[in-house]
Order: structure tokens, then C-alpha cells, then sequence
């Protein structure tokens, strides 16, 4: 039996109901047995300030706890003005600190954008993926995974277009090879 890998995802949007939330909580639904997705949530974090880090809130330390705890990390987030989200950047920042105790190093990750507009969050995609190399989380580069269009990839009652169901199904399948192959290596 293979070994069941804990992977944090964090969600870019902080909206309840957002496309993003219910594209996160489908890929763990498709997730195959060796991966246990657990949505750390972000919007709670106070704005990363190295002078209260003196002492650091609990929000922090709750954070840093459970991304270091995890075995890999996966990024679902939208796209605001070609970048991620503030409270995305924000969770990224506060997890690098202190310096030289980054909770993301060596981690394998995976980036998927999805945004209503056209280009699905290419932007946001290639800028995480840029901060990704710098706190050395070696992010899965195959398939891509940008959803366009991705108002419609829920019905009107939560659920999964049946459209969409394989092109999730083999970037969820794709990742859980990449965290393997990465864990094992």
C-alpha cells in the first residue's frame, strides 16, 4: 500500500461559495486514495508585519504548523489584476518567516488558476509559480490547469460540470504522480 500524502491547499479567494472554494473541494472529491486534501484557510492571517512576528499571533503559528506538517501543497486561486490575490501573497509571506524557517521548502506544489474571464488566470498562475522557485517548492509543470469560462463549471446546486470532471480528474491524478515521484526521490 502507498503512503497517504497530507497536502495543504490554500485557496486564493476568500468568498464562502467561490468558484475557486468549489474547484478546491471537487479535486479533493476526485483525489485519488494516496492524497488527503485539507484547505488551510488564509483569511484570517493578519497582514504579514515582521514586527509582530516578534512574538508571533496564533493565526501565524496555526498556519505555519499546518503547511510545514503537510507533504506537498496545491495552490487554487483567481486572478486579480495579472497577479494573486492579497490575501494569497499574504499567506505566502507569512509562512516564509521567519527567515530560514520557510514552512513551504522542498515541498512539491501545484498551481491551478480559474477566473470568468478568458484566459483563466494565466497571470496569477505564472506569478505564484515565480514565488513558488524562490521558496524552493518545485511546482508541477505538466498538465497546466487554467479554467476559463469558470462561472460555468458549477451548477446552479454546487455541482461539477460533467464537462469538467476529466480535465480535473487528470491534473488531481497528474499531481498525485508528482508528489510520489517527489516524496520518493
Amino acid at each position: 500500500m502507498s503512503k497517504v500524502y497530507t497536502i495543504a491547499v490554500l485557496v486564493g479567494s476568500l468568498r464562502k461559495q467561490s468558484i475557486n472554494r468549489k474547484v478546491a473541494l471537487a479535486l479533493a472529491e476526485l483525489a485519488p486514495a494516496n492524497l488527503r486534501l485539507n484547505i488551510v484557510e488564509i483569511g484570517d492571517l493578519p497582514l504579514y508585519n515582521e514586527d509582530i512576528d516578534v512574538t508571533p499571533p496564533a493565526a501565524y503559528s496555526t498556519f505555519r504548523d499546518q503547511v510545514s506538517s503537510s507533504d506537498a501543497v496545491l495552490f487554487v486561486t483567481p486572478e486579480y489584476n495579472r497577479s494573486v490575490p492579497a490575501p494569497l501573497k499574504n499567506a505566502i509571506d507569512v509562512g516564509s518567516r521567519p527567515y530560514g524557517k520557510s514552512a513551504w521548502g522542498g515541498k512539491p506544489g501545484a498551481v491551478i488558476s480559474a477566473s470568468p474571464g478568458a484566459i483563466g488566470g494565466f497571470g496569477a498562475n505564472h506569478h505564484l509559480r515565480q514565488s513558488m522557485v524562490f521558496l524552493n517548492v518545485p511546482c508541477m509543470q505538466q498538465p497546466e490547469a487554467y479554467l476559463s469560462n469558470a462561472g460555468s463549471a458549477f451548477d446552479a446546486s454546487g455541482q461539477l460540470s460533467e464537462s469538467l470532471r476529466p480535465f480535473l480528474q487528470n491534473f488531481i491524478n497528474a499531481y498525485a504522480d508528482w508528489v510520489e515521484q517527489f516524496k520518493k526521490a
